[in-house]
């Protein structure tokens, strides 16, 4: 099949039935399989390689969050968690893992396929409403993570500087604007950074500022 391959994986019927429905009106986008559960959705995940799964975060036997560490660990694919408002402290270990984003279920169709070109496209998806907030939570504890502090601190300041944009959800065009540089070279200091931190992507980047102390919620540049 061509086209960015999807896994759907949920426990409702029903929410399966309506995601496939609306990726597959997409021509570019093909739904290669669907999961009841997290184990379920591993064992789907082997079989048809998708590049992208759209994992709920309550699931019977395997939860969304589980399952998606391990997917993670044992394939390419990129995962996409759908939240609720009631989530946080669980979408906050997914963050860790390597997720590369959130999406409501709540979200509009049209949010919801353009978040699966995102992701497929190697991009992470910072959706204030769900993202940004719950990294804001990481803050709340008392004090910065020390193991992260040090980490920050083998980043040279131009680096710094644009993993604090990053954090704040800022786009590579939006940095560019804000640091008066070029937008290639806002994405080399990002890959760079990324490296430096053994991060995945931005929403790895985002959390970790938060957790490093480098980023406060409520409190702007």
């Amino acid at each position: 099949m061509s086209g960015i391959r999807v896994v759907v994986a949920d426990d409702e019927a029903m929410v399966r039935a309506g995601l496939r429905m609306l990726l597959d009106h997409q021509p570019d986008i093909c739904v290669v399989g669907e999961a009841v559960d997290g184990l379920d959705a591993r064992e789907v995940v082997r079989r048809t390689a998708p590049d992208v799964v759209l994992m709920d975060v309550r699931m019977p036997r395997c939860d969304g969050l589980e399952a998606a560490g391990h997917i993670l660990a044992e394939s390419a694919a990129k995962v996409i968690i759908l939240t609720t408002f009631d989530e946080d402290a669980a979408v906050a270990q997914a963050l860790r893992s390597g997720v590369s984003g959130f999406l409501l279920k709540v979200a509009p169709p049209e949010q919801l396929v353009q978040a699966v070109r995102t992701v497929a496209a190697g991009q992470a998806l910072l959706d204030p409403a769900v993202t940004l907030r719950v990294i804001a939570s990481f803050a709340r504890a008392p004090g910065a993570d020390p193991k992260a502090a040090e980490q920050l601190a083998t980043l040279t300041e131009r680096e710094v500087d644009v993993l604090r944009l990053v954090a704040r959800g800022l786009s590579n065009a939006e940095i560019a604007a804000r640091l008066y540089l070029g937008e290639a070279t806002v994405k080399t200091y990002v890959s760079r950074m990324l490296t430096k931190l053994d991060l995945r992507d931005r929403v790895q980047a985002a959390a970790f500022a938060y957790e490093s102390g480098l980023v406060r919620p409520g409190v702007t540049e």
